[in-house]
């Protein structure tokens, strides 16, 4: 764990995922339902139990610090079926994984935020943006809107009809 300097200037632990998901288990259903308060600013559902709670609740700071399943990924998801076999979903998975475009070193992609236009260099060791790297595209689309957004559809990536990438020169 790291100390670092929050905006107002005081001091803020960063708490791995690991320790995070042990307090959430050491919780009560109270604990549990004021946790959900504050991790999706609303309410926890009256109809879930415990341990549902928690699960949910490990997912969501999983998520948030790691990203979420893309789009394409959940569509599969939502897809399957009881039926289908583990090898089966890992076949459609795979091949969805292949259909996705690959980035090489020099590709530069350019999105328009706030009417500035936002370039990105594909990099052998991540993604360049303003004279930092960054090992994801989410965290980058994180740093330019201050939002939460799925790096690859952010760069227009998962979109067929907009074209944001700029060949290399």
């Amino acid at each position: 764990m790291g100390d670092r300097k929050n905006g107002n200037g005081r001091n803020t632990v960063k708490v791995s995922i690991e320790d995070e998901t042990a307090h959430l288990r050491g919780l009560g259903f109270k604990g549990l339902r004021m946790r959900w308060q504050s991790v999706f600013q609303r309410p926890a559902p009256d109809h879930l139990p415990r341990h549902l709670l928690f699960r949910i609740l490990a997912y969501q700071i999983q998520a948030d610090r790691l990203s979420d399943l893309d789009h394409e990924t959940r569509k599969i998801l939502d897809r399957t079926t009881v039926k289908e076999s583990r090898i089966e979903l890992s076949a459609r998975l795979a091949s969805s994984d292949q259909k996705r475009t690959e980035l090489t070193p020099g590709t530069v992609l350019v999105r328009e935020w706030d009417r500035k236009s936002q370039r990105v260099m594909v990099t052998a060791d991540g993604f360049a943006w303003n004279g930092k790297t960054y090992d994801s595209l989410t965290k980058i689309a994180f740093a330019i809107t201050g939002t939460r957004w799925n790096g690859p559809r952010f760069f227009g990536l998962r979109d067929k009809e907009e074209s944001v990438t700029e060949a290399r020169s």
